[in-house]
């Protein structure tokens, strides 16, 4: 596989910023290009689906989560971004 072959295969999201990451305020930012709606679900090691949401801004609260690694998956529109997620 070519060195950027799988950022031309992915419909990953322009300019996603999620931050911080790991994050320890129970809290994380999720910024993009568009800044549209964006459609939010979080994974456990498991695969099992601990959040589901929709976000207007920016802001997503981690609060209930336990400390640990998920997989954060964000769909803004026809684009989707998987990304892990470290809550310390």
């Amino acid at each position: 596989m070519a060195f950027g072959q799988l950022d031309q295969t992915s419909s990953d999201i322009d300019g996603l910023k999620l931050y911080p990451n790991p994050t320890t305020s129970g809290k994380i930012f999720i910024s993009t290009a568009q800044n549209a709606a964006k459609q939010i679900a979080v994974f456990d090691v498991l695969g099992t689906k601990v959040l589901e949401t929709t976000l207007l801004g920016k802001e997503l609260s981690l609060a209930e989560l336990k400390k640990g690694v998920y997989i954060i998956r964000v769909v803004e529109k026809d684009n989707v971004a998987t990304r892990k997620l470290i809550i310390k």
